[in-house]
């Protein structure tokens, strides 16, 4: 969709929640979760905001805030001036917890730019830039496009391509009290690896792939393993190895990181969700400030409202 043409004085933008990594594969692929963050904005005097939902002191400010930062230095760097916005911004999306948030942010913020500044970019141009400033596609487009998404880069073009979520799969999302920064994530990760550990990782990653598209949850307890990222991140993002060893057991098909950390994503039978939830608070109970949260599988992208 080509948003950028219209004249209209506001836009109303719904952007899910987003996994990546998915255990094997590192900044290759994600699933979008009916987690949302929904903005409203509309052209004013001055830059407004108002912030409802989870984390609602760090989405209001005005200052340091992503996606006002994301949306002007968008337009500037296209030599346009940015117009002024009153936001409305209501987040379903937990902040720092390896969900997807500063993807959706800054696709909203280059989405706004490309609306309000007359950009005439193309869908593939805002995920394009989108991505660019993550550093990485995986999140953004799954995003962007719903489902489960494998995605590369090439110079300035992402290559995505999207998978719908099987419908009788769910996710659990446990996260703890304190968010990690990603960069902190990446900064215990080696600079090299074994060869061993590169095939393994590259079996897993094209068996999750075939898992989600013929539907074989089955497959997900050993496709969601990981030699990358996960072994050297346990330390700090402690529930992985507390919950890894539910994968295959009580409906729960598969256990891993969500994004960076520290949050764990368990991908569920729908039909189990009762059993599986009981089975995590009760490894879980002597730990305290965790949050579970049940999630669909986000079948569809961002929204145009």
């Amino acid at each position: 969709m080509n948003i950028s043409d219209s004249t209209r004085e506001s836009l109303h933008v719904r952007l899910p929640a987003t996994s990546a990594n998915l255990g094997p594969c590192f900044d290759a692929a994600a699933i979008a979760l009916n987690l949302h963050l929904e903005i409203r904005a509309t052209r004013g005097e001055e830059f407004s905001l108002h912030a409802s939902g989870r984390d609602p002191e760090i989405c209001g400010q005005l200052r340091n805030n992503l996606l006002i930062e994301t949306y002007c230095n968008t337009l500037t760097a296209e030599g346009r001036r940015p117009v002024p916005l009153a936001f409305e911004v209501d987040n379903g999306i937990p902040l720092g917890m390896g969900c997807g948030s500063s993807a959706a942010v800054r696709l909203g913020g280059v989405a706004l730019a490309a609306h309000f500044g007359q950009l005439g970019w193309t869908g593939e141009r805002i995920l394009a830039e989108a991505c660019a400033l993550e550093g990485h596609p995986d999140n953004a487009a799954a995003c962007w496009l719903g489902g489960f998404v494998s995605a590369t880069c090439e110079e300035k073009r992402v290559h995505a391509a999207r998978l719908p979520p099987p419908p009788e799969w769910g996710a659990l999302l446990l996260l703890p009290h304190q968010p990690l920064a990603t960069t902190s994530a990446r900064a215990v990760l080696p600079d090299n690896y074994s060869r061993e550990d590169v095939v393994a990782n590259l079996q897993r990653a094209t068996l999750l792939a075939t898992a989600f598209a013929a539907r074989r949850g089955e497959l997900l307890r050993v496709a969601m393993q990981d030699r990358i990222h996960q072994p050297y991140r346990e330390e700090i993002c402690p529930l992985l190895p507390l919950l890894t060893p539910l994968a295959g057991d009580a409906g729960i098909l598969g256990v891993a990181l969500s994004g960076a950390g520290p949050a764990v994503l368990l991908l569920v039978e729908k039909n189990a969700f009762p059993v599986a939830r009981a089975r995590v608070s009760e490894l879980t109970k002597m730990i305290p400030g965790l949050e579970l949260l049940s999630c669909e599988l986000e079948a569809c992208g961002v929204a145009y409202l």
